[in-house]
């Protein structure tokens, strides 16, 4: 029984709901990315190159067929264009969480630069004040 007290604290303080929060947003962001990269970024390296750049492969291995034309064993490809299409989607995804966690740390720093508001004068003090100004006079 304290585990699950313990989890639903830990589940209730926010931290999960965060995390779940930032991974459903993180896949969906992961998503813009790469149609990004699929569709913009890699047609215009295309342009520079002649072919787009997630087309790039190396024929490691021709397919073998029999004597009919049928297929016995599949051609295999090295795809290093789908590998630096990935690379590519990683390197912007860091770079935009890089600039949004520089931009909440910069918020925090504001935050925390801010004075505090003097707090209330209890009775007591309001009290002592009272009678530190009638000596004064």
């Amino acid at each position: 029984m304290g585990m699950m007290k313990e989890f639903k604290d830990f589940a209730m303080k926010g931290n999960l709901l965060d995390i779940g929060v930032a991974f459903v947003i993180g896949g969906a962001f992961g998503k813009v990315v790469s149609s990004f990269t699929d569709g913009i970024v890699s047609p215009l390296i295309g342009l520079i190159g002649g072919v787009d750049l997630s087309k790039n492969m190396i024929r490691l291995k021709s397919a073998v067929t029999d004597a009919t034309g049928k297929i016995i064993a599949e051609a295999v490809y090295l795809k290093w264009g789908d590998f630096i299409t990935s690379l590519i989607n990683f390197i912007i995804v860091a770079f935009i969480m890089f600039i949004a966690i520089k931009g909440i740390n910069a918020l925090k720093k504001k935050e925390a630069k801010k004075p505090a508001s003097p707090a209330a004068a209890s009775t007591t003090e309001k009290l002592l004040m009272e009678i530190r100004d009638s000596l004064k006079k």
